[in-house]
This record gives C-alpha cells, structure tokens and sequence, in this order.
C-alpha cells in the first residue's frame, strides 16, 4: 500500500511540473503577443533564389537581447526541420509541420555565425544567426544547416540583403560574439 500511495504521489508532482510548463508557455505566448506585432506574411511569389535552399532545423526566435528569450507566440517558438531559402526580397523559411516564416529583407539588420541560441548550444560556430526587426523590437532567428561548408557563404549573402545605413549592424555581432 506504502508503494502505491508513492506512486501516487510521483506522479502527481510530475502532473503538477508539467502544467506549471505549460501555464509557462501559454502566459509567455500572451504577454509576447500583446508586445510584437504580427509576423510577415510570406509572399505568395518571393522572387528568384540568391542561393540553393539548405535543408536543416530551425532553432528558434529569440529577443537579440537575450539569446533565451524565446518567441512564444503561435507557433514560432517550436523547433522544427526545414528548407531555408534566400530570395532577393527575405529570407524564407518552410518548417515541417508549422507555418513558414518570413524574414522581409528591408527588416534584416545583421547575420552572424554563433554557436547558441533559444537554449541550444552547438560546438562551434554551428548556426546561422538572422538579427532583424519586426516593429521596433529586434529579433534573432537562428537555422542549423546540414551542410556546415555553406554556413559562411549563407551569412554573406544575408548580410548583403540588409540595408547599409543600419547602425546596429556591426555593433550586434560583435557584442553576441563576446558573450562566448
């Protein structure tokens, strides 16, 4: 009987842990909602590809102040495997099994290589870090390509969407770099 009430007990308090997760989750997604506005939709005919898609995950949305502040709001705060493509008017990327997200390229302020980013940590440089804005705040958005020897050649070809008369630009990958 001692055995059972123990059961009982444990998973109850794993119960208990798992909806203090999810009543988490759901006020962060709310408070988060009331504060950004709503993501761009993508275009119905994005223009010419810059670069091949990359196949890899997406890891997640963060505030550009804190590389754990995940997005919360609809579904962009869940990982996902993907195909990043890089057209001439943003950055678009088609997650499996949620909605596609759009980077417009008038909104894109920096791209960096990193190696965390929304509670992941990869050895090395091993994601492609887009910082852009969507109202006024500023946002990361990171991608783990398969195929690491495209990485720098993705971030240069980024970087060069983003308007020259930003003056974060610099100031923002350096400073994320230095928290290494």
């Amino acid at each position: 009987m001692d055995r059972v009430l123990w059961v009982i007990g444990l998973a109850a308090l794993v119960a208990l842990v798992f909806f203090g997760m999810r009543r988490g989750w759901v006020n962060r997604a709310r408070r988060q909602a009331a504060e950004l506005p709503g993501f761009p939709v993508p275009p119905d005919k994005p223009g010419d590809e810059l670069l091949p898609a990359a196949t890899g995950m997406y890891v997640g949305t963060t505030r550009a102040t804190d590389w754990q502040d995940r997005i919360a709001v609809g579904d962009i705060g869940h990982r996902a495997n993907g195909t990043a493509q890089l057209h001439a008017t943003g950055l678009l990327l088609r997650r499996n099994g949620a909605s596609a997200l759009w980077i417009p390229a008038e909104s894109i302020v920096d791209c960096r290589l990193d190696h965390k980013l929304a509670n992941k940590v990869v050895p090395g440089a091993g994601l492609v870090v887009v910082t852009w804005r969507l109202g006024e705040q500023l946002l990361d958005t990171g991608f783990r390509g398969d195929d690491k020897t495209t990485q720098t050649e993705w971030v240069e070809a980024v970087r060069a969407l983003s308007p020259a008369d930003e003056p974060t630009r610099h100031k923002t990958a350096t400073s994320r770099q230095e928290e290494k």
